[in-house]
């Protein structure tokens, strides 16, 4: 089987599935959004704050969070807002509710560094901006009394004893504390804990009973997030790998994860609604993302939901609620949970929470993307420079599969000699396909050629293919990685010199595969443009990849031609 015909058509089956993708996210009509109904577990006050219970149960069967005002409107006076500096984080905590409401990745800019831009802003993930709000969440809802207003969930009024606090040189962590206190002598103290270094922030909810009776209720924490702004044009699902990528929220369960796109959160079927042990729940985007930690021996409850579904930036939330809480007058008790906002830095998640370095989903190639990255990093901790890297990997995985992609080519070489003779074979049986199969057979048995034996390697290596451009879509290290002319990995090639270089390699292989007598008019027409459209589609894919396609295309080329030419001697010794 030829070679070119077989990349071309997986080539072609991978751009149609990116094709209907994109279409299907531009123009497919929206989803209905789920009936309002009220529910036990969540506040008529707010949709925003849940309401406490006893135990962390599963609501009946067939209801739904109400739908309130959003946290932040007209109706909730706005504070003041906290600054927090670290080595590695700028934050800004509200002191409504005490959340984090701004975070920015000192240690990763929002654009690559060049002499045009040698200072460009921190990468931005938590926003409390409407177009892109992003929110951390947590807060006390208590079972005492449903009605009360005056309770200290994330709409409460907190106080701090600063505006401003800084991780000092040489100082290894930084505690900052928020207080809010009722007329019954409640009082709860919300510390936020920072560590030199760390991404990983300690959240604990101290609450002291200095009243006369005793207070029940719940600790919970939540992510709220507007979906991304949508692409101006299906056209952006190629030129922008953010639009390409998972936006939406991801939980662990213990044993398992999963996760749900912003557009199916309006389907009821596919809602978070349940309690683990050992789990965490997360908003997902590309090279970054923000998941709650709860202590991993405590049942939490889990929930999804959207509110106010019919806005025109509907907040979607994903949430944990813990077990009960009883706090005695004169008695304290304290609710601990752990925030991550940081990067998706394969292979340094799992040692923070079990489970977190699924964040990145490779789905079904799991099994073989995660080696490839580990690969990956190894070269690049020995070349320096991740495009050396990318070339370096080519070369190893050429070098495992050569035995194998040598069977393709020598069978594509020899069922190419035999294209004459199998087209005299055509003309002399005419339309009598019977008699033609059998002949064609015949000729292969006689000249030892097995016609599959150019499409078996090919469903070898094609998983790895598959699966490396995955690890190179979703590689955090790839971002803003210069190599040689192009300054950043991760995005198109300024200059298209890789995807030329591509186009060239295309022809070159079609060069050595001549087109087989008696191919049909269409399908060779379509084999001449080709190149043309596969240079218009790299042109457009982050250069890592294109990188990573030119250089196999290259070698691939350069070991067609050596069995080819290795062939042709043979045929011209046996000749002799």
């Amino acid at each position: 089987m030829n070679q070119t015909r077989t990349f071309l058509m997986f080539a072609l089956l991978a751009v149609g599935y990116f094709l209907f993708l994109a279409w299907e996210k531009d123009y497919a009509p929206p989803s209905p959004p789920p009936p309002v109904a009220s529910s036990a577990r969540m506040s008529s006050a707010d949709g925003s704050v849940p309401m406490a219970s006893s135990t962390v149960t599963a609501p009946p069967s067939g209801t739904t969070p109400a739908v309130p005002a959003l946290a932040g409107s007209a109706s909730v006076p706005a504070a003041r807002l906290i600054n927090i500096t670290t080595d590695v984080l700028q934050l800004s905590v509200d002191t409504r509710g005490g959340s984090l409401v701004h975070a920015e990745l000192l240690a990763y800019p929002s654009a690559p560094l060049t002499h045009k831009a040698p200072n460009p802003p921190p990468t931005v993930l938590l926003d409390h901006d409407a177009t892109h709000y992003f929110v951390a969440q947590s807060g006390l809802v208590s079972s005492s009394d449903t009605a009360a207003q005056d309770q200290p969930d994330h709409l409460a009024l907190f106080q701090s004893a600063r505006s401003a606090y800084t991780l000092a040189s040489g100082q290894n962590t930084l505690s900052v504390d928020l207080t809010w206190q009722d007329a019954a002598g409640l009082k709860v103290t919300k510390t936020y804990t920072f560590t030199r270094g760390s991404y990983v922030i300690d959240v604990t909810q101290r609450i002291d009973n200095a009243g006369s009776q005793a207070w029940q209720g719940n600790a919970y924490e939540q992510l709220q997030r507007v979906a991304p702004p949508k692409p101006a044009s299906w056209f952006s699902h190629y030129t922008d790998p953010e639009s390409r990528a998972f936006q939406g929220a991801g939980w662990y369960t213990g044993e398992k994860f999963e996760k749900l796109t912003f557009e199916d959160f309006s389907k009821k079927s596919d809602q978070l609604d349940a309690s683990f042990k050992g789990g965490w729940a997360a908003m997902l985007r590309l090279y970054f993302f923000a998941a709650w930690i709860p202590p991993a021996n405590v049942t939490q409850q889990y929930i999804t939901t959207t509110i106010n579904p019919d806005s025109a930036h509907p907040h979607y939330l994903i949430r944990t609620v813990g077990p009960a809480i009883n706090v005695a007058p004169g008695q304290s008790a304290s609710s601990q949970s752990r925030l991550y906002l940081g990067p998706n830095l394969q292979g340094t998640l799992d040692a923070i929470a079990p489970g977190l370095d699924l964040s990145i989903d490779y789905g079904m190639f799991k099994v073989i993307a995660v080696p490839m990255h580990w690969v990956l990093s190894q070269l690049h901790a020995v070349a320096r420079n991740w495009g050396v890297a990318i070339i370096l990997l080519v070369l190893l995985i050429k070098a495992v599969t050569w035995k194998l992609t040598a069977v393709q080519y020598r069978s594509s070489a020899k069922m190419r000699k035999l294209q004459p003779r199998i087209a005299q074979l055509k003309e002399r049986y005419g339309d009598d396909k019977l008699k033609l199969q059998q002949a064609t057979m015949e000729l292969y048995k006689k000249e030892k050629v097995n016609p599959m034996g150019g499409c078996l390697p090919v469903l070898i290596t094609m998983p790895v293919f598959l699966s490396l451009f995955y690890v190179l879509e979703n590689s955090l290290e790839l971002r803003h990685a210069p190599f040689l002319w192009i300054p950043d990995l991760s995005a198109p090639d300024p200059y298209y010199i890789l995807p030329i270089i591509y186009a060239l390699v295309m022809l070159g292989t079609q060069w050595l595969n001549p087109m087989a007598a008696g191919m049909d008019p269409a399908q060779a027409k379509m084999m001449k443009v080709m190149p043309l459209l596969f240079t218009l589609l790299f042109a457009f894919y982050p250069s890592g990849l294109c990188l990573y396609y030119a250089v196999n295309g290259l070698v691939g080329l350069g070991q067609q031609w050596w069995v080819t030419h290795h062939i042709d001697r043979e045929e011209v010794a046996k000749a002799a």
